[in-house]
């Protein structure tokens, strides 16, 4: 005779696993979605989630491979509770589930704010400095089955902040302010949309890297744990959605010190957002996009007191006007730059007059600059390639997050919660783990 219990290694991860955390947690987070006193008695839901971390902990491709594993694999029957003539569920039981009950509600995300909550009481989170980035998981659509559509531009997180800062300068400079609206004009855009997953996103990166896709916006600490993350299609910039993640990263595991970010989220809105926030901002150096041969904006001195710039050869480019995009436009004398020695190397005007723009957050940005080359800002950002990068290789490399099997936003978003749960549970089951040979 034997047992199950004698089977399983000491030391393997579902062991590990089952001695840091308590699932039955999960029963008082779905109780309003199940009934005591109506219809079939049903699978266990603690067993229904402990099969989801088993694929995305072990990598398993679906739940159908899952279900197959279980069949043969002894340590998941022992973590399920299962024993050796026990028959496990059908594969399409945890579907099922999440169509009738756990579709519309917050669920996986509060299984992985739980998961956090564990690692934080026992000090393993430190969350002084939050590495922000995002990767791409490649939809499950053909990048050749799209429509063309016209769709309205997705309103910035920051633009009622921004339209406040607009009219404020324009009224410092004796200018009307823009009518709301002026700002409320719905700009267009056209974009392409698969036919087999309409909210994926249409994502470019190079000629050989266009396929649909969607983004997982991702938070790490500086021990490699996910603070929080935001789903979206493919075709949504990183940095429209820095302010939002960082929200529930504060919201649920306080506010941080310094923000590190790659060259994407080095926006004036970005920069604006952390300083004013009072946490610093870790931004990497960004090559001047001036055209070759050209004065780059840097040879042009900005005077803060007379708010003007000072070209290389003296002469002064007043402000002028302020836009509806947030940018203040100062223009030369076009009479004295005609002659202007240095004027191929200036502008490609046709009425010979140079046009400078500076964005009214551009001292944040300068600030972002000025920081950057501090030691601390070095050594907090060279930590990046160990925490936010290695996040995402390991989650693709061993969690299976390189593509998706499954469709839409909400299972997407169930995903990345399921994913980073089990990277955080396993990770944190690893450090706590005491060997029984040790204890």
């Amino acid at each position: 005779m034997i047992a199950i219990e004698q089977l399983v290694p000491e030391n393997h991860l579902v062991r590990k696993v089952e001695a840091t955390i308590d699932f039955p947690f999960i029963y008082q987070l779905v109780k309003d979605v199940y009934s005591e006193d109506r219809g079939r008695p049903s699978i266990d839901p603690v067993i229904l989630i402990k099969m989801a971390f088993i694929q995305y902990m072990f990598g398993i491709r679906s739940m159908r491979k899952t279900i197959e594993e279980l069949e043969t694999n002894i340590a998941y029957r022992w973590f399920l509770g299962f024993g050796f003539y026990d028959k496990v569920p059908h594969f399409s039981t945890f579907g099922k589930n999440y169509e009738r009950r756990f579709k519309d509600t917050d669920l996986f995300e509060q299984i992985f704010y739980r998961i956090l909550k564990e690692a934080s009481d026992k000090n393993l989170i430190s969350g002084e400095h939050v590495f922000i980035d995002s990767t791409h998981v490649k939809a499950n659509a053909n990048k050749r089955k799209f429509e063309k559509k016209v769709v309205r531009k997705e309103t910035r997180a920051y633009q009622s902040r921004l339209q406040d800062e607009i009219n404020g300068d324009r009224e410092e400079h004796g200018k009307k302010p823009f009518p709301p609206d002026k700002f409320e004009k719905e700009e267009e855009k056209e974009i392409k949309e698969s036919t087999t997953d309409p909210e994926s996103g249409y994502y470019v990166k190079d000629e050989r890297t266009k396929q649909f896709a969607y983004s997982f916006h991702t938070a790490a600490e500086k021990n490699g744990f996910i603070l929080g993350t935001i789903v979206t299609p493919g075709n949504v910039h990183d940095s429209t959605m820095l302010e939002p993640l960082l929200e529930k990263v504060v919201n649920n595991a306080g506010k941080p010190i310094a923000v590190a970010a790659d060259a994407g989220y080095k926006t004036p809105a970005i920069a604006q957002y952390l300083i004013e926030n009072e946490i610093r901002p870790v931004l990497p150096y960004t090559r001047p996009r001036t055209k070759e041969g050209y004065l780059r904006k840097h040879d042009y001195v900005y005077d803060e007191h007379y708010d003007c710039y000072i070209c290389p050869e003296g002469q002064v480019l007043k402000y002028s006007t302020t836009t509806k995009e947030g940018y203040r436009q100062y223009f030369s004398d076009h009479a004295q730059c005609k002659d202007c020695p240095v004027l191929s190397q200036c502008t490609q005007s046709k009425n010979h007059q140079k046009l400078i723009q500076r964005h009214v957050w551009e001292e944040y940005l300068e600030e972002a600059e000025h920081l950057r080359h501090t030691e601390e800002n070095k050594r907090i950002y060279a930590r990046r390639k160990e925490t936010i990068e290695r996040v995402f290789a390991d989650a693709k490399e061993k969690h299976g997050m390189r593509w998706t099997t499954l469709k839409g936003l909400k299972k997407l978003s169930m995903q990345a919660m399921l994913t980073f749960a089990a990277m955080n549970l396993k990770k944190m089951a690893n450090w706590t783990w005491v060997s029984p040979e040790m204890a």
